[in-house]
């Protein structure tokens, strides 16, 4: 068994997107062969309704497939091809754009006024970027949960693990995408396909990963009594940890516990041209996406 080492740990950048929804970014916009096949990664997570509700309205995609996942609150959805639904807590929706598609997605808080949720893009190889669009629209209820005899407990929302498989399947980038809670003080050890990039986003807790004996926080610069100084946050919020190769990635849970998701796919290593929404392999291939956007052809 060969554990993942950590190639770097960083905070998610505050990121306001859509019509004015405040949210946190841990990756995107930058070297998409950082985290091939992944390209973007977002939690949109506020208590304050003015910071989400004016959401993301229409807007196109292709090229690629996003991931929406939701904790609290819900995600009203619909687009072009006339499909609308709704995801509450827990649940978690699929989207291949394609060759396009116009959706928007709009947020609502719970009953106190709080929404959460994370939405990953995945490239598509470029045969299948001109693919038809489609769903997949996943309840909490059909979301396995394993509790292992330490505590532990994994929701398998992609992919197979310990056993288990998730309910989201036919994605391109083949991911293992798993909700991960393990209790304070346990040091836990999880497999890792090793041909996959992956990496790890804490959104609760502490915890320090690779072989580490206790968690070190994240190095922060901040202002105490006028002055910049350098301290160790352990909140491990909002914390994105990237790994190198092996077999395996190990936890070691702070005093409060750690959540987090678990992320890998298979790289799909081709050229990359990219604006906003739109993720084609060649800036022609780009431009003509422009051109059908503005002369109304853009869905096929």
């Amino acid at each position: 068994m060969s554990i993942r080492p950590v190639l770097e740990q960083r905070q998610a950048i505050p990121t306001r997107e859509g019509a004015g929804v405040d949210l946190h970014r841990a990756f995107g916009f930058q070297d998409p062969t950082e985290l091939d096949p992944f390209l973007l990664f977002d939690d949109f997570r506020n208590d304050d309704p003015a910071r989400y509700t004016a959401g993301f309205p229409w807007h196109p995609h292709r090229g690629i497939e996003t991931i929406t996942y939701v904790l609290a609150g819900e995600v009203a959805h619909g687009d072009s091809l006339g499909n609308q639904g709704s995801l509450g807590a827990g649940d978690v929706q699929w989207m291949t754009a394609g060759s396009g598609i116009l959706h928007q997605e709009m947020p609502r808080g719970n009953a106190q006024g709080q929404m959460h949720g994370f939405q990953l893009w995945a490239n598509l190889p470029a045969a299948q970027k001109m693919t038809a669009p489609r769903y997949q629209d996943v309840q909490s209820a059909h979301i396995p949960e394993i509790i292992d005899d330490d505590g532990t407990r994994v929701r398998v929302i992609v992919g197979e693990f310990w056993g288990r498989h998730g309910p989201v399947d036919g994605i391109a980038a083949d991911p293992q995408y798993l909700d991960i809670s393990v209790p304070a003080g346990v040091k836990k050890t999880f497999p890792v396909d090793t041909y996959r990039r992956s990496f790890a986003y804490v959104f609760e807790g502490a915890g320090a990963f690779a072989d580490a004996s206790k968690p070190t926080g994240v190095l922060l610069e901040k202002e105490v009594a006028g002055q910049e100084i350098h301290i160790r946050d352990f909140s491990g919020d909002r914390t994105l940890i990237r790994f190198g190769s092996g077999d395996s990635v190990t936890v070691q849970a702070g005093e409060k516990g750690v959540r987090f998701l678990l992320i890998s796919g298979a790289p799909i290593q081709e050229p990359v041209a990219w604006h906003g929404p739109i993720m084609m392999n060649t800036k022609e291939e780009l431009r003509q996406a422009m051109r059908e956007l503005r002369e109304g052809s853009f869905i096929k």
